[in-house]
Parts: structure tokens; sequence; C-alpha cells
């Protein structure tokens, strides 16, 4: 098990190098990893996995019901929603499956619905079905005034986005795949990566890089498609107000995307968002003052009590859009290498049938697998609201204390899951990589109270980085 942040990188040939540790390059990690005779390296430029959009987005599991019938990114969400499901289940991840409803505001999206029900039956999500006013306003009675009906859309869920990405990295690294972590590629060229941190030599790659993939697929002399980063803003209430939503609400589509919904999380919390602002600056990961204002205006009409709660956070993510309605998944075998492009906020949803989809063109391209095997579980902690925390449990507590002493009260994390965020597989570089793996300092009072403490123990703890 080797996760790296600091000095050279290993002076010898991988077998296979996958660029970008987000929850799709992880999936794919993992995925190679059932391959024991791979020599395998996961190379990221920030110093935890997960740091750019598989951080930020709307923490749905999504259904496929409403992707473009015949397309590759249809196919892969709709196997990925279910291997997804049971992978979680497994591995402790939480997720809630609350149902998602369409919600038409005019005549006209009340005209859309009936077209997004044939969509989703192509799509071979056959229990959607079309609710009338009154059975809208009794699931969802604190819906804003003037709705006219709805698609109701079941199995669309809420999961935890932070510990799916940290499980397959966590598996990957416990089967044999070399994390290094600081690594920005800055140059690609075949059978090696010129990184921030050295030189590494592979002879396969792949370049799950997010919203930087299109400049390394241009360092192989490809132009098949640019990123333009859309940026997402999202305003996160207070757990008070969870009682005013039932169903992830969404609104008739449009070609920016889903446009603003309201959901519950699996955290207890409400989340309101995203904006869709195409930008040029793929470091542009602030809130504006424009566009929580916008929110606001559109979170009013969907639920009006919602802002007259507390607002526990704002947070922006960009995703990987591109002027393609396809995710860009290619292999050129003449150079080894496999391009994983455009892939939007499904990402996270067919994350697992995006790292089968990869190994598949990999072997077709000449690429010697070799024997496969099946991967130990792993078992997360569960951050779920719905889901028994540590201290709930008598007998955990019983055999060792450290889980009934908390530390972080508003998001009830102890001392014992803090300790084991730092000892874990993949430990944290900094206090946000912890709040990920635990919650603490993510509540109501965002560490006012036990930032001093979190620190204290993070600092003190072997695992730190120096």
């Amino acid at each position: 098990m080797t996760v790296t942040r600091t000095g050279r990188l290993p002076d010898r040939t991988y077998d296979i190098a996958v660029v970008g540790a987000g929850v799709v390059g992880c999936a794919i990690a993992r995925r190679l990893a059932r391959h024991p005779g791979l020599d395998i390296a996961l190379v990221e430029a920030q110093d935890d996995i997960g740091q750019g959009s598989s951080k930020a987005n709307t923490a749905i599991l999504h259904t496929g019901f409403d992707a473009v019938p015949g397309l590759l990114e249809a196919r892969l969400v709709r196997e990925g929603s279910r291997r997804l499901a049971e992978y979680a289940a497994e591995s402790g991840i939480p997720v809630e499956p609350v149902g998602a409803l369409l919600v038409a505001w005019d005549e006209e999206q009340l005209a859309a619905l009936p077209r997004l029900a044939e969509k989703a039956e192509r799509n071979d999500h056959k229990a959607t079905r079309l609710i009338g006013e009154a059975e809208l306003y009794e699931r969802e009675p604190h819906l804003g005034p003037g709705a006219l009906g709805a698609l109701h859309v079941p199995g669309e869920s809420v999961i935890c986005p932070w510990t799916t990405t940290l499980a397959y990295a966590t598996q990957a690294v416990r089967h044999g795949v070399d994390l290094h972590l600081n690594s920005a590629v800055e140059r690609l060229s075949p059978g090696s990566l010129t990184t921030s941190r050295g030189t590494l030599r592979t002879r396969w790659t792949v370049n799950a890089a997010g919203l930087h993939a299109d400049t390394l697929d241009r360092h192989l002399g490809h132009d098949d498609f640019t990123v333009t980063p859309r940026r997402g803003q999202l305003v996160v209430f207070d757990k008070f107000a969870r009682g005013l939503v039932r169903h992830i609400l969404l609104p008739v589509p449009t070609a920016l995307g889903k446009g603003v919904l309201v959901a519950p999380t699996v955290y207890g919390n409400v989340l309101l968002g995203p904006t869709a602002e195409d930008l040029d600056d793929k470091r542009a990961t602030r809130s504006t003052t424009e566009g929580l204002a916008d929110l606001r205006e559109k979170g009013r009409r969907i639920l009006p009590r919602l802002l007259d709660e507390e607002v526990t956070a704002v947070y922006a993510g960009l995703r990987a859009a591109t002027e393609h309605d396809d995710y860009r998944i290619a292999a050129h075998p003449d150079q080894r290498y496999v391009t994983v492009g455009g892939i939007r906020s499904t990402g996270l949803t067919a994350s697992l049938a995006i790292a089968d989809h990869v190994v598949e063109q990999l072997a077709s391209s000449g690429m010697e697998l070799g024997p496969e095997r099946e991967l130990d579980p792993v078992r997360m902690p569960n951050l779920g609201e719905a889901f028994p925390r540590p201290h709930q449990q008598p007998g955990r507590v019983a055999a060792d204390p450290e889980y009934g002493t908390l530390v972080c009260h508003c998001e009830r994390v102890s001392r014992g899951e803090i300790r084991d965020a730092l000892t874990s597989t993949v430990p944290p570089a900094g206090l946000d990589g912890l709040r990920r793996r635990t919650r603490a300092r993510a509540g109501r009072c965002q560490g006012f109270y036990c930032g001093a403490a979190v620190r204290d123990l993070f600092e003190n703890s072997k695992a730190a980085p120096s």
C-alpha cells in the first residue's frame, strides 16, 4: 500500500497510469486493481483525492431516466446506477432513495412532462408517472404556489459523494495501486508523464483528468473536445429545514442542464442549486453575490419557507462541460492511451460502469490485463443522518470509549471517528479532507466551537503530514 504526497516519483515503469483521482479516476484504478499482475499508478495534481468536481456536486444517484437514449452516457448511467446502489449497500455508503418530482410551473412545462416520461421509458425506467396538482401538493405540502403537476420518478436517490470516492481509492490502494498526490501532470507523451514531482514512466495511460482532460489530450495531438468549465453554485441549509422537503424537486430540464433543484442530503441538510455558468477559468470555484441572489430567487418560488431557514454553507463546483452531448471516451492503441473526457454531473452515478467500459477499451486495444480476482470489500464510515453513528451504538462505545466522546457536537463526530480517519488507508492532508471523511466542522457552527479541538487532533496525529 503506497500513498505519497512528497518526494520524487518511483524510478520504475508502471503498466498503467491513471491521471486524475476524482470519482471516475478512482473507480478506474479500483477496477484495474482486480488484475493482480498489473503495476498501477493513480496520479493526482492536488493533495487529496476527490478535490475537483467530485467534491462539489449535487450528490444525486441518478436513475438515468432523462438521459438521451442511445448515447454512451445513457447506457453507463443506467448500468452505473444499479451497480453503485449495490456497492454502497456493501460498503456502508449512505444512500436514501427519496425519489424525484419534475415540477411543471406553466403550461409549456406541463406539456413537456409526457415527453420526459416517454424518454424515461426508452431508458428502461418504467416506473415514472404523471401526477396532478392535488397529489403533488399532498406529496410536497410546502411547495410554492402555482405548480400545475409533476412527473414522479421513483428511484432517484441522494448519496454521499465523498465516501464513494474514498471507498474506491481505499480498495485500489489496499490492492496494490500506488496513489501519488501533489503530482500535477505538466506534459504527457506516450510512455511518460512529466509531473511536478518528476517523471513517471508507464506503458499505458488513462486520462481521467476532468476539467483538464482536453489539455492533456492535446499533448498527444488530439482535438476531439474542449472543456468549458460550467460553474454550479449551491446553498446548504441547516438541518432544521429537512422537514420542508420529501423528494428531490427538479425543474423541467433545459439545454444547460437540469436547472436549479431543491434536494435533501444524506447528511440531513437541504441543498439549493446549482447555477449553470459557462466560464473560461478552470479555477473559478468562488461563489458570487449574483449567483447566490439568483438561487434565492428561484428557491423562493420552489419552496418559499426554505428561505427562512439558516444557511450552513455555500460552495461552488465546476463541471467538465464540452461541446458534445455525450461522454468522450476514446482509445488510441498506437499511443497506448485512453481518454475519458466530458464526464459531467452524471459521472458519480456512472463511475463503476465507466471504469468497466475503460477496461474494455484497454483490452480491445491490446493491453494484456492478465488474470482477474475479486477485491476484498471495504466498510466505510457511514456519515448519513438516517443511519446510526458510532456514538449511538452502545456496543461500539463499550468496546472503545473514544467513539462515545464527541468532538464536533453539530455533526456528532467522535474522537474515535477522527482517529480512524487520520490513520486510514488514504488519510487526509488537511482539515478540509478530514471534514469530508468525518463531517467534523461541517455543521451549524462551521467549526467555531470544535475547530481548535479538531485541529489539535489533526496536528498531533502521526498520520498528519509534516
